[in-house]
């Protein structure tokens, strides 16, 4: 089953983008580089915790 959640930019936590992942194959969560509107540049993006 594949679970969706949301990322959030470590510098701003400003939330930009939305993605799911397999949680039995990635049971930890995920973190990857994306551009962040909000502070202009590439940053690392974390998934958010509920």
């Amino acid at each position: 089953m594949r679970a969706k959640f949301v990322y959030r930019c470590n510098e701003c936590k400003h939330e930009n983008y939305i993605g799911d992942r397999n949680k039995t194959k990635n049971p930890d969560k995920m973190e990857v580089q994306k551009y962040c509107s909000n502070c202009n540049a590439k940053t690392l993006h974390k998934e958010k915790s509920k």
